[in-house]
């Protein structure tokens, strides 16, 4: 029995991460430039990266082997 590690389709979840992600960081350079909201932006990045890394991670495991 051969698996096949192919990476999952890309779906609305994942364009919407980077949306967020994007949109964030032009609130946090372009909108209001203070250190405190760079920092507090970096810190929800981080977490919606996190949060779509392992969401990508079980997609991506789920497919292989169900």
């Amino acid at each position: 029995m051969e698996l096949s590690m192919e990476a999952p389709s890309i779906d609305h979840l994942d364009g919407l991460a980077l949306l967020a992600t994007a949109l964030l960081l032009v609130f946090a350079y372009v909108v209001y430039p203070t250190p405190m909201v760079k920092f507090s932006v970096w810190l929800v990045i981080l977490t919606i990266y996190m949060t779509w890394f392992c969401y990508f991670g079980v997609k991506w495991l789920y497919d292989v082997y169900m």
